[in-house]
Parts: C-alpha cells; sequence; structure tokens
C-alpha cells in the first residue's frame, strides 16, 4: 500500500455565476486551473459536483410571485387548504406569498410538532405534558397559543407561525390557522388542498383524493410549465425552489442531464480523463443538534452521469478484521484483508462481511458530501471535486 491517503474533497472556486453563463465551460476551466496551481491530478472516475443553485441561476431558472398566483388562481378558486409547508423563510416564504396573492383564503395546516425536514414548533415533550396526541389532535391557533405560547426557531429567532400569518394577510387573503398532521383533518375546512410536503407528497395526495377531495395539487405541480414566460421544472414544480429576491424565487435546474454530458465530455477533451459530474442540492444528513434533515430538495442530485449510479459494494474492514482473519496481524493481515477486497463479489446485498456498510446510492452519499464540502454560506465553491471515492484498501 504506496499511497496513505483516501478520498479527498475540495472546494473549487470559480467566478460569480451569472444568467446565460456557459456554465459548463467556466467549471471546466475552474476544476483545470485548481489541478495546474495547486499541483494535483485529476484522474479517471474524479468527481466533480456543481451545486444546483449556479445551475439554475445560469439557466435563468426563475419565476415571480405574480406567475406563482397566476398558476394558482387557474387550479384553485376560493378557500384553499396548504398543508404541511416546511418552516423556511429561504424554502417556503415566497411561495406562500404567492399562493395567497392567488386565492381568497388559505387555511394553513401546520405538521407539528416539528414540520417534514425536523424544525421544531415545540418538542415532543411539551405535546405529553400538554396531553396532547400529535397522531390524533387537531389544534386551533387558540389551542396552539394557549398550550404552548409563542416559539421561535432556535437558529433564526422567527415565529413562524405569526410570520406565515402575516405574509397571506399582508397579501390581501383571509387566513385561518390550524395544525394537524393527518391529510384529511384539512377537509373539514375546504375540499381543495395544495399539499406542500416534499418526500411524502404522493401518499399525501392519495389520501387526500380517497377522503373525497375535489381539488388537489402539490408544489411539484405548481409551476411545471411556464406562466407567462416564467422559469419552471417539469418534473419538481416550486419543489427545491429557494428565495431569489422579495418577489421571485430560483427554481431547481432544468435539462441537467445535458449540462452533466457536456461537462464530462469538456473534461475529457482538456485533461484526457473520464470524469463523472453530477448535480446536487441538500445533502442527506440530519443535525443532532438542531434536529433538522438537511434534505429540503426533492432529490439530493437531480442529474449525474453514468458512471455514478447504484450503491456502493463494500466490505466492512472490521468484520473481516474481527471474523475471518481474527487470528492475524501485521503483514499478514493486510495481505489477507487486500486479497479478500480484490476477489469480492460484484453484489455483496445479503453477505455478512458486508454488514454495516452504507446502503445508499452514490449519488446521495457524494451529494452530501459535497454540501457539506460547499456550505450554504461564503466559501466561494459552488463545484466540489472528489478524488479516490471509488478507490479501497486494495488501491494503491
Amino acid at each position: 500500500m504506496a499511497r496513505k491517503t483516501g478520498t479527498v474533497s475540495r472546494g473549487i472556486r470559480c467566478p460569480i455565476i451569472r444568467e446565460g453563463d456557459d456554465l459548463a465551460a467556466l467549471v471546466t476551466e475552474s476544476v483545470v486551473d485548481a489541478a495546474r496551481e495547486e499541483g494535483f491530478s485529476l484522474n479517471d472516475r474524479d468527481v466533480v459536483a456543481v451545486t444546483e443553485s449556479v445551475v439554475a441561476r445560469s439557466q435563468g431558472n426563475y419565476a415571480s410571485v405574480d406567475a406563482i398566483a397566476k398558476d394558482v388562481r387557474e387550479k384553485f378558486s376560493g378557500t384553499v387548504g396548504v398543508i404541511f409547508p416546511i418552516l423556511s423563510r429561504n424554502r417556503f416564504a415566497i411561495c406562500l406569498k404567492g399562493f395567497a396573492r392567488g386565492a381568497e383564503k388559505i387555511v394553513l395546516m401546520l405538521s407539528y410538532p416539528s414540520d417534514e425536514v425536523g424544525n421544531e414548533l415545540f418538542t415532543l415533550d411539551q405535546c405529553d405534558e400538554a396531553d396532547i396526541d400529535p397522531y390524533r389532535d387537531v389544534l386551533t391557533l387558540e389551542d396552539y397559543r394557549a398550550h404552548f405560547g409563542e416559539n421561535r426557531h432556535p437558529f433564526t429567532g422567527v415565529d413562524y407561525v405569526s410570520y406565515y400569518q402575516k405574509i397571506i394577510t399582508d397579501e390581501n387573503c383571509e387566513c385561518e390557522i390550524i395544525f394537524s398532521n393527518r391529510p384529511e383533518s384539512i377537509l373539514r375546512y375546504t375540499d381543495q388542498v395544495l399539499s406542500c410536503d416534499i418526500h411524502t407528497r404522493a401518499r399525501t395526495k392519495r389520501i387526500l383524493k380517497k377522503a373525497g377531495a375535489s381539488v388537489v395539487f402539490g408544489m411539484d405541480e405548481i409551476l411545471s410549465s411556464s406562466v407567462d414566460g416564467s422559469g419552471f421544472n417539469e418534473s419538481y414544480g416550486l419543489l427545491g425552489s429557494n428565495k431569489a429576491d422579495e418577489d421571485r424565487v430560483k427554481l431547481f435546474p432544468r435539462e441537467g442531464a445535458d449540462f452533466v454530458r457536456r461537462t464530462q465530455k469538456l473534461l475529457q477533451e482538456q485533461t484526457g480523463k473520464q470524469l463523472e459530474v453530477m448535480i446536487y442540492g441538500d445533502g442527506a444528513f440530519k443535525d443532532p443538534q438542531g434536529k433538522i434533515w438537511e434534505l429540503a430538495d426533492p432529490v439530493v442530485s437531480p442529474a449525474y452521469t453514468d458512471g455514478l449510479r447504484g450503491t456502493p459494494n463494500e466490505l466492512k474492514l472490521k468484520y473481516l478484521a474481527d471474523n475471518d482473519f481474527s487470528a492475524l496481524s501485521g503483514e499478514e493481515l493486510q495481505m489477507a484483508v487486500t486479497e479478500r477486497i480484490r476477489s469480492k463479489d460484484a453484489d455483496l446485498k445479503g453477505q455478512m462481511a458486508s454488514e454495516g456498510t452504507t446502503p445508499r446510492q452514490l449519488t446521495d452519499l457524494l451529494g452530501s458530501l459535497s454540501d457539506l464540502t460547499s456550505g450554504s454560506g461564503d466559501k466561494g465553491t459552488p463545484v466540489v471535486l472528489i478524488q479516490g471515492y471509488f478507490d479501497n484498501y486494495a488501491n494503491d
């Protein structure tokens, strides 16, 4: 084993990306320049990950509050039940503004004690103390305030209940707020429902339709096509969108497959190597301190090259050391483990020696690593280069 390092993840600094930029060319140039200036080589199966934000920005995939409102008016009338949104100024507030502008009344139904991605209104312990069953009980705004008072998010300091209420009423839209975790609870108030959950949306819509809702759409179906020339996303609609300014959202990127293939081709022309390319959004991990599950995008990666399909196929080194080769040590142990890795089956599913390895999609793992590497602030590294990810103990 000559090499002493395994996987390396590098944030790659790029120019500030603007609408209309040739992003594939800029990414290629930035990666090649970084390798030359920092003195490292590029190799086959290195991974270049590009954040969805700059892909959408280069595409100009934006939509206004008015465009959202018009789509809502075309799909609903009168009172609209807006259910299961996440608590986020960046992810949902501007969307809600558009919903309110397009409706006469909104009945906003919040899940409790936390939203889908873990932002808490209050704690489960507080539910227990108040003798409230979150799987059964429906709370009015008055019930909520009486039991739990004002609750500000520990990180943002925002009382999201008041904040969302004000967004709706500022649009001259009547507002009623309730709290429930059962989709059908909204049908006591209206049979027209806009479901805003991300990963459970198919189940929510199925339950609502079965329970008798007359009109059911999800956020994935708002701006799934262009409204008066606006941006859109045919697969995810408003899901994965972010606040651009006080009147616009930036949507999840479109035509990602074309972008990753072209970037891969340019990198191969420049380096002679077959690198893999992906677009990444939120990583799929949970913060144990804030209890927030990071994945507010509909998927971690909306597009990637073919070499990133599938899941890891790995042996657990500690299992081999503690079981199969427990009587060995030193160079003899190293050689035995190396040989076992080299001769491993193409599919280790179900084998004890692979137990405890991570059975997740490669793009989810790589996207999470990329999200942690680039961060969401001022690092200025919207591109991440991951090297050695597909190596193992047996590779020199």
